[in-house]
């Protein structure tokens, strides 16, 4: 199950992002819309490229597959970019291809017009913020079921009036007008795009409830038409607010970063500025409750950060000098200063939220079989419908009008929004989900990959271990020698030398007053200098034995603590050793935790480290695992890989994305662990565990199990409805409203199922 990083461009459903909200999708196509919310991407980001276009009638997800099919065989072409709340199509094309392109859709039937050019200060084109442009419904509170709901009354009306009136011309015409008005009201977009779908040969809903309801109508079912164009407008305007729940989840993250951040000036003074404005290298402020504005390095003050919005972890973090923070975190107690280091529209909130609205324009493999199926489906319901109508009073004895009525209900049965939304809204869901944890999936391919895995690498340093030596021992080798000298001496040495095990012995002793003359750094050995006179030398088990100062019983020492994967480091004079001093990498408080459930969960877990086997297998004991490979380099890491995909299966490789490049490339999910602010390791990973902790893997393998039951779950409410109603308007007595409600009802119903993943999570 290798995975595929070389899909066709064309295929993809990659979204473009401004920074204006995501428009709810108009009641002609709710459920099917595509939109993702639209976020500020990275100023580098690459869905910038190309020349846009709006596609007035493209607002589905059926629609643009139609486009898509348009534009298939023209040369030239990176990428399609679709924002379906807009009906915006961006092509990523030099401008003679991209004009090709926008004439074959045109010879399709759709309207499509050059993106107006004006800009708005953040680039984005200013059409993008006007409905007149953008958008073919309106925003004011209430306004979308207006319309609708006057149409319901109509209908209600038409209704009552058929059942109740004497049945005379008047009355009937009277009827009709109610009726025709109600139509109008709930309908009239539906009707005009239905009648495009067919003019150019094309199936889809808008299509299926014109003829529909036309053809209620037509057979003198006027009131019945009249309630399901207006029943249909309402349910499908509940469904797509139910949607914009699941598509919206993550960009409410946008929210959490304040407008303005107060900066210092050239005089001294503090100003509040627009984030937008802030330089890379200012200098702002932040006081207690306050959010963070931008990306920044501490320069002064201390304080806890509350870091959930970006890492997901539920216990603020201490913060002081040379420490990052976050934009959108919160601040809990002291004022801190700090450096911006990233533009707002880079910043890690904004990268975060960005690389989840991509990944959910990325269609998982179970959406792919669905809109596969889907498009096979409605035209083969449509034959179905066609043949009732024809062959029943011949076949079954109907009459005509029986037959026709029949047909009609199977094609409002036939819409295949259920179906459809089914898988979207619940990968939405699912990587949203994902997000608000801190665990940053970077496509509905890798949610769904997940819930296969059968064995996953680990990388040690950083992974399992803190990734920071830690002088964790130490002790004077004989009675003789004066301790508290010992340490001074030491501390004093090591706070001269750069080297990780002496900036972690230094860590680890008190800091002193000790002169120490004549410095010199020894290459791979240690240091030496000169202390009141005497020559003292700080170093590995090699340089004790160069000078000729190794015994049995020190061997024997350095080899008990070797074994238990520590760095030995030996304090001498010219007398002979006098300490001892052990650092090592520690075990992470959660990685013992995290790799009993990747176990219990039937994943099996595999240390792949560079370090020597000795000290790979001491740590891979104490964090529980049964198989360490160690002195692996990054080809012999690519290789135990490969093995593991052959005996395993699905296999995961966890890595900080640099150095284990060939070996997350060849994983079937690459996972890279604290990697908030490091913009490789989001760029080279298919999962960014936002913060270090090691128990978000087992938590993502248990969202995308999760996703995929309610996935097929989705799949088999929707599929398993109809068939009962396709069995109804057949041979039973199912109405054309029944269709309707029955339809709707599936929608909604798959749309709260996904939904479930994001409410767990709240509960979470």
């Amino acid at each position: 199950m290798k995975r595929d990083h070389d899909q066709p461009h064309v295929g993809h459903d990659d979204h473009d992002h401004a920074d204006t909200p995501a428009a709810a999708p108009t009641a002609s196509c709710g459920p099917c819309c595509g939109e993702s919310p639209q976020l500020v991407p990275a100023a580098d980001s690459p869905v910038s490229t190309g020349l846009r276009f709006r596609v007035p009638a493209m607002d589905c997800a059926s629609e643009e597959s139609e486009v898509r099919r348009a534009v298939e065989g023209i040369a030239g072409i990176r990428s399609l970019t679709f924002r379906l709340g807009e009906r915006s199509l961006r092509i990523d094309a030099s401008p003679d291809v991209a004009e090709q392109a926008a004439a074959s859709i045109r010879r399709t039937g759709f309207e499509i017009h050059p993106w107006p050019q004006a800009t708005t200060p953040g680039g984005e084109s200013a059409a993008t913020a006007d409905d007149d442009h953008g958008h073919d419904h309106d925003h004011a509170p209430g306004a979308g079921f207006a319309r609708p709901v006057i149409a319901l009354a109509l209908a209600t009306g038409a209704e009552a009036l058929s059942f109740l009136s004497p049945d005379t011309t008047l009355f009937k015409g009277l009827g009709m007008a109610i009726a025709a008005a109600a139509i109008a009201f709930a309908g009239i977009d539906v009707f005009k795009k239905g009648a495009s779908a067919l003019l150019h040969g094309r199936l889809n809903i808008n299509a299926l409830m014109a003829v529909a309801v036309a053809g209620a109508f037509v057979i003198g079912q006027w009131p019945e038409a009249a309630m399901v164009m207006a029943l249909y407008a309402i349910a499908e305007l509940i469904e797509s607010k139910a949607v914009d729940r699941a598509r919206n989840a993550i960009s409410g993250l946008l929210a959490m970063a304040p407008e303005d951040a107060n900066i210092r000036q050239a005089d001294g003074a503090w100003l509040a500025t627009p984030v937008a404005t802030v330089p890379v290298g200012a200098t702002a402020r932040i006081r207690p409750g306050e959010r963070v504005p931008l990306d920044g390095i501490v320069t002064e003050g201390t304080s806890a950060i509350d870091q959930a919005p970006v890492t997901g972890e539920s216990i603020p973090v201490d913060k002081g000098v040379g420490d990052p923070v976050f934009a959108g975190t919160i601040n809990q107690s002291g004022t801190l200063t700090f450096k911006v280091t990233a533009a707002a529209s880079n910043s890690t909130l904004a990268r975060i939220i960005h690389a989840v609205e991509q990944a959910q324009g990325s269609r998982a493999p179970t959406q792919r079989f669905v809109d596969r199926f889907a498009a096979v489906y409605t035209p083969a319901v449509f034959v179905l419908a066609l043949a009732v109508a024809l062959l029943g009073p011949w076949v079954l004895g109907w009459a005509w009008l029986t037959a026709i009525y029949k047909a009609l209900v199977l094609l409002v049965i036939a819409c295949p929004c259920a179906l459809v939304i089914s898988t979207p809204v619940t990968v939405v869901s699912g990587l949203a989900a994902g997000a608000r944890r801190g665990i940053l999936i970077k496509g509905g391919i890798h949610l769904e990959q997940a819930s296969l895995l059968k064995a996953i690498a680990l990388d040690k340093t950083g992974t399992i271990t803190e990734g920071k030596p830690k002088l964790v021992e130490w002790h004077a080798l004989s009675a003789e020698v004066d301790a508290v000298l010992a340490e001074h001496i030491a501390a004093a040495l090591t706070a001269q030398s750069d080297h990780p095990v002496s900036r972690a012995i230094a860590a680890g002793l008190k800091p002193n007053g000790v002169e120490v003359k004549n410095f010199t750094a020894l290459p791979g050995r240690g240091v030496q200098a000169e202390i009141d006179g005497a020559v003292y030398v700080l170093g590995n088990h090699r340089l004790i034995e160069d000078r000729g100062q190794c015994s049995p019983a020190l061997e024997a020492t350095l080899s008990t603590y070797e074994k238990a994967g520590r760095t030995v480091s030996l304090l001498a004079s010219d007398a002979g050793p006098l300490a001892v001093f052990a650092v090592a990498d520690t075990i992470k408080p959660t990685s013992r935790q995290a790799i009993a459930e990747l176990a219990a969960m039937g994943i099996v877990p595999v240390m792949l480290t560079g370090d020597n086997q000795a000290t790979a297998e001491a740590i891979g004991r104490d964090a529980g695992l049964t198989e360490v490979r160690g002195n692996l380099l990054p080809e012999d890491k690519l290789a135990a890989i490969q093995s593991m995909q052959a005996r395993y299966g699905a296999t995961a490789m966890t890595g900080d994305g640099i150095n284990d490049a060939p070996a997350l490339a060849q994983a079937d999910i690459g996972v890279a662990m604290g990697a908030a602010g490091t913009d490789i390791a989001m760029e080279a990973a298919d999962v960014v565990v936002m913060n270090d902790d090691l128990r978000r893997i087992a938590e993502t393998v248990r969202l995308s199990r999760k996703t995929h039951a309610v996935l097929w779950q989705n799949i088999t409410l929707a599929l398993g409805i109809k068939a009962v109603f396709f069995v109804l308007a057949v041979f039973g007595s199912a109405t054309m409203w029944m269709a309707v409600f029955a339809d709707m009802g599936a929608s909604l119903l798959v749309v709260f199922n996904g939904l479930r993943l994001l409410r767990s999570t709240e509960r979470g």
